[in-house]
């Protein structure tokens, strides 16, 4: 199981992991041993997951979510498979947290009226600065 906060926990049954070469460090071994690791995990069948926290996985991961709704995160910075594994499921936590993380609600906030004055007091003034540049009236 994978405990992601207090109120939901995901068993590693879920997860499917898929294995290719790597591109980072591994040496001599980059050109034969599948060390990068892709972890899938269907949002949208995931038995885990509520409703409201499906939508808002979708939702605010939606650039990770497949069009079937699976979630895929890949890591290839360490040259063992089981290393670019733990790194996945690592990240998949971080992220799903993230997603279910509620926001703080926006406090409205008034702009001060000293503030407002000083605007229109620096309007006022930058008005007579330019009216001072035409040219005077001539009365004969």
């Amino acid at each position: 199981m994978v405990r992601i906060n207090d109120n939901l926990e995901i068993d590693d049954g879920e997860f499917s992991f898929e294995f290719a070469r790597s591109s980072g460090p591994g040496g001599q071994n980059v050109n034969k041993v599948e060390t990068k690791v892709r972890l899938l995990f269907d949002v949208v069948r995931s038995p885990s997951l509520s409703r409201d926290q499906r939508s808002l996985i979708e939702e605010r991961l939606a650039t990770r979510v497949t069009k079937d709704g699976v979630l895929q995160i890949s890591s290839q910075r360490h040259r063992t498979r089981e290393a670019n594994r733990k790194a996945t499921i690592e990240r998949f936590i971080k992220l799903i947290a993230g997603a279910l993380e509620s926001d703080e609600p926006r406090v409205p906030t008034r702009v001060p009226k000293r503030v407002k004055k000083r605007r229109l007091e620096s309007k006022r003034h930058r008005s007579q600065k330019k009216a001072m540049r035409a040219r005077p009236d001539e009365e004969d």
